[in-house]
């Protein structure tokens, strides 16, 4: 059994993992944990890193209408078309 000690750092409570702890989960300085918590202990695992899903064009624009088009574009006229406001460049 491995023992570490939680000690302050500015507002936050650090928990030391040793270095032969990290090299054996294969983590390094920055890496993200997810923790789970369950009747008063947690685990710690590496974050399953999700891909982010690419869409095409068409899956964007699937049940996009003609109408909802045309509705958008009135309902955003003002930002296309208005004076400027601030430092916009012109």
């Amino acid at each position: 059994m491995l023992t570490v000690t939680v000690r302050k750092q500015g507002g936050a409570a650090v928990m030391t993992i040793p270095a032969d702890v990290l090299k054996m989960l294969d983590l390094d300085i920055g890496s993200v944990l997810e923790l789970h918590i369950a009747e008063k202990a947690f685990t710690a695992r590496p974050a399953q890193r999700s891909s982010r899903r690419r869409y095409t064009l068409a899956e964007l624009l699937h049940g996009v209408t003609p109408e909802i088009m045309t509705a958008i574009q009135t309902d955003t006229v003002w930002a296309r078309e208005g004076d400027a406001v601030g430092r916009e460049l012109v």
